[in-house]
């Protein structure tokens, strides 16, 4: 059984880590900036991958209960809110800086924990929120790239996250499992951003998004939805598995990872010369590309494009700098 929470614990560490680099380097470095779009087809990945799964009897999925799903409605609405403000924030903030924000949310839970609902709250707890929120508070004043419109979606962000973590607590027991809301999530936020995606101007923008058909996105597109969709079945399992505490832990314990491979992969980038160190290292933390690196990955589609091959070939390390970036 030891070996077992191990086991899980490390495949949400895993999931977790490369879920935030492979999103990093879709929103940052290929600048695929249209949220509806991206988010709607990670949504619907999981969605499919989840009704397979339910209808191959590998995962039970029981939404029956009208009153139940229209419960559920509103938390599905801020879940929406949670991953596309999430993706905007993503694309302009560092990892290390996007998730000292995401953390404030539990400031959120907490707080209506105390005021709200008067539970009992412990002082450990209460003071581990102020210092959330303490380290939230002063990274404006010490960010050297500061980006308003990135600490705007941050924000809006984390509030869509705890509110949804305070309407998941309040279900009933037993009304729906984790695995029925995520189900539901996924069917409304494919819904909504597509509908979404016109007004928005995602839908005929992404026209012009220079690596359209180039495979590095295309992979890179597929890998984000397959490790949402992991990194949802770890979460799920690992709260079956662990007490609270223990899964905050593991939470932790994920954090710090993503947070050093972003620097090692910045310092890579910069090593071969396609990312450009700014003050402070702030513009390579967070993860823009230099001239070098797009004008590569240009010239490497129009070479394709001139010569009438598919660019779905193979690209070997030589013709393209960075080619060990598709994995991440």
């Amino acid at each position: 059984m030891y070996m077992r929470r191990c086991l899980v614990g490390l495949t949400f560490c895993i999931c977790y880590l490369a879920s935030y680099l492979t999103n990093k380097y879709v929103l940052s470095i290929l600048k695929f900036t249209y949220p509806t779009l991206f988010q709607g087809w990670q949504t619907l990945i999981g969605g499919l991958l989840l009704h397979v799964s339910w209808k191959l009897g590998w995962a039970e999925i029981n939404c029956s209960s009208r009153s139940a799903v229209l419960t559920w409605l509103p938390a599905s609405v801020l879940f929406v809110g949670v991953i596309y403000a999430g993706s905007r924030a993503l694309s302009r903030l560092a990892i290390p800086v996007f998730l000292t924000l995401h953390n404030v949310a539990e400031v959120i839970t907490c707080g209506h924990q105390k005021c709200f609902r008067k539970e009992k709250t412990s002082p450990a707890k209460i003071c581990s929120a102020l210092f959330l929120l303490a380290a939230a508070g002063c990274l404006p004043f010490n960010d050297s790239q500061f980006d308003p419109d990135g600490y705007f979606w941050a924000v809006i962000h984390l509030f869509c996250v705890g509110a949804y973590k305070i309407l998941q607590k309040s279900q009933k027991p037993n009304a729906l499992s984790d695995i029925d809301q995520q189900y539901l999530n996924y069917l409304f936020s494919v819904v909504l951003l597509a509908c979404a995606s016109h007004p928005t101007g995602d839908l005929l923008g992404v026209l012009d998004f220079p690596f359209l058909y180039f495979y590095r996105f295309h992979g890179s597109c597929c890998a984000s939805g397959f490790l949402g969709f992991f990194l949802m079945l770890s979460t799920v399992k690992l709260k079956s598995l662990m007490a609270p505490g223990q899964c905050a832990a593991w939470i932790f314990f994920a954090k710090p990872p993503a947070q050093r491979t972003r620097r090692g992969l910045a310092g890579f980038l910069r090593a071969e010369g396609l990312l450009s160190p700014g003050r402070g290292d702030s513009r390579a933390a967070a993860g823009e590309p230099s001239p070098g690196l797009r004008s590569a990955l240009l010239g490497r589609w129009k070479e394709e494009s001139t010569a009438g091959e598919t660019l779905l070939l193979p690209v070997s390390r030589r013709t393209l700098p960075g080619g060990s970036l598709g994995c991440c």
